[in-house]
């Protein structure tokens, strides 16, 4: 892959994993979420599944936050 950008490398491609900081798996309704914690509930980052009908669950999607 050629990637033709003035943005330094370091910002390209971390490697200190600070992107990734307070994310976990967890497994919600039979559903893998990676999400993140804020305060005392969980937004939800990303829908891991492979099952198309877990994406069609509008409790679950994407920026919509789980209690804790």
């Amino acid at each position: 892959m050629i990637l033709y950008t003035m943005v330094p490398n370091d910002l390209v491609f971390p490697t200190d994993g600070s992107e990734f900081s307070g994310q976990m798996m967890i497994n919600y309704q039979g559903v893998p979420l990676l999400v993140q914690q804020e305060e005392n509930k969980y937004r939800i980052i990303r829908v891991m599944s492979s099952d198309p009908a877990h994406y069609l669950n509008d409790q679950i999607c994407p920026g919509e936050y789980l209690n804790n």
